[in-house]
């Protein structure tokens, strides 16, 4: 029997209207040209009457929806005490998923189209003329329907677990709740920030502060979570969107704004928060932060690539010991050698020199690898774990006597700084690639930020505005160190 286009698709819809499902690796569906009527065999087997018609289309014919409802949204529904609602279908169209909800997601994907929620079968109306998933509650249960040309479908569906169901190794989201009510405010949503930022939402942390006031970029993607779909979006609503999708009952607080123009609303977030995670890529921005550390007695994190990614390193500060600028003062971090991730960033360093233009610089503007940003961003997810479950029982208590030093060095590969480190193979006591190297820092009793003394830290800012005839000399206070 050979069947027109016009005719095959009024078969499927009339499969479809019939609520056959099929189990693509079990069944295969069999018409009937006779009677009129579609069922469902073994596949492999060979029908009595009738002709197989399962795959005379490409995607089949009787492909029921895969559909998945929230717990929440109907415990919600019910305690309102309302006969109806009007919800939303969100379809990732030629992939035959549906999720329901009774709210309109933010940012979502695929097309978005009306659902009915109701309180009891009775308030179910056949008469509607276009199509509708429907949730039907009763007091003992939930059955959904699709409806369509009149017709009511039943649907199988699944669960999006309840909030207290979140953490659970056998049906749960996530695994444990040790870090549900630890809030981490990460300050820079790039390479580092990024991905940081998902690790610590699929480990449970369950509030986050994040600060961006960037945009997707193309030079952003080879080494972000972002894609090109997302291009030009800003990264906090980027990141706040995967975070939800790990976690869709974290708490995330937005802030698109660069710190060195928000500081007293930055400081009020570092306030809040547990644990800060600096991934920014200039020192500016790491000195104001580190300032608002030792002022609020808060842990804080530091991490960044340096040149094209040929290694990095990380600094974790904690109260009463050696803070950022210790660290620099101390000789360990060449606060010249930022993350090159623009060609701002890039300028700032020296890589690319005032009378080189963007065109010409292109070939060295670039971070590296996100293989080589991995190991440098795993070894701040780790610190941050420690930090945030330290004295509860995580299953990762082991590390804290692991974790005992201030600031740990990786490199990439025997270029630049590490060109005299030894190969791998017999390198003996001397330092190699690939492998991390800690280091502890003294406090130093002289430092701007962390000392008890009176200090005033310059960061040039008020030199550079002098030299341009913006201020009077007389008003900038200068400290001998």
């Amino acid at each position: 029997m050979k069947m027109s286009n016009y005719e095959l698709n009024t078969l499927a819809e009339s499969v479809r209207e019939q609520g056959l499902s099929q189990e693509a690796s079990m069944t295969q569906l069999v018409y009937d040209p006779t009677s009129g009527e579609f069922r469902q065999i073994a596949r492999g087997s060979q029908p009595v009457t009738g002709e197989i018609v399962t795959e005379m289309t490409e995607n089949g014919f009787a492909c029921s929806p895969v559909i998945y409802l929230s717990k929440d949204n109907i415990k919600e529904f019910v305690s309102k005490g309302c006969t109806s609602l009007m919800g939303y279908s969100y379809e990732w169209e030629g992939e035959h998923v549906i999720h329901l909800s009774t709210k309109k997601t933010e940012h979502a994907y695929g097309q978005v189209d009306a659902a009915l929620y109701v309180g009891s079968e009775n308030y179910v109306n056949n008469a509607y003329s276009y199509k509708y998933y429907i949730v039907v509650k009763s007091e003992s249960d939930v059955l959904v329907y699709e409806h369509i040309n009149g017709k009511l479908i039943p649907r199988s569906f699944c669960f999006i677990p309840a909030k207290e169901e979140l953490y659970s190794r056998s049906k749960g989201i996530l695994e444990i709740n040790v870090l549900e009510g630890k809030r981490v405010m990460i300050v820079g949503l790039g390479s580092f920030g990024s991905q940081i930022a998902v690790e610590l939402a699929k480990a449970g942390v369950g509030s986050f502060s994040l600060w961006d006031f960037d945009r997707v970029e193309l030079h952003n993607l080879a080494r972000h979570i972002c894609g090109i779909n997302e291009l030009g979006r800003l990264k906090t609503n980027a990141i706040q969107d995967a975070i939800l999708g790990k976690n869709p009952y974290a708490i995330v607080d937005k802030f698109p704004f660069d710190i060195n123009g928000k500081e007293k609303l930055m400081r009020e977030e570092v306030d809040k928060a547990d644990l800060i995670i600096c991934a920014t890529d200039n020192n500016a921005s790491r000195f104001i932060l580190s300032k608002a550390l030792v002022d609020f007695k808060k842990i804080g994190i530091f991490g960044r690539a340096i040149t094209r990614a040929e290694g990095g390193d990380v600094f974790r500060y904690r109260p009463g010991g050696p803070c950022y600028c210790c660290l620099i003062g101390n000789n360990w971090f060449n606060a010249h050698n930022e993350e090159i991730a623009d060609e701002q960033s890039a300028r700032r360093s020296g890589i690319i020199p005032a009378y080189m233009s963007a065109t010409d610089a292109n070939a060295v503007v670039q971070v590296g690898l996100s293989s080589d940003i991995q190991p440098i961003c795993n070894m701040m997810v780790k610190l941050a774990l420690v930090e945030l479950s330290r004295g509860k029982e995580s299953g990762i208590s082991s590390l804290e006597k692991e974790f005992v030093y201030d600031y740990y060095m990786w490199a990439n590969r025997r270029e630049r700084h590490y060109a005299n480190w030894a190969a791998m193979p017999g390198a003996g006591n001397q330092p190699t690639i690939m492998r991390w190297y800690g280091a502890k820092i003294d406090r130093n009793p002289s430092c701007a930020l962390c000392s008890d003394r009176e200090m005033y830290l310059d960061l040039g800012e008020e030199v550079e505005a002098k030299l341009e005839g913006q201020m009077d000399l007389t008003d900038v206070d200068f400290e001998l160190n």
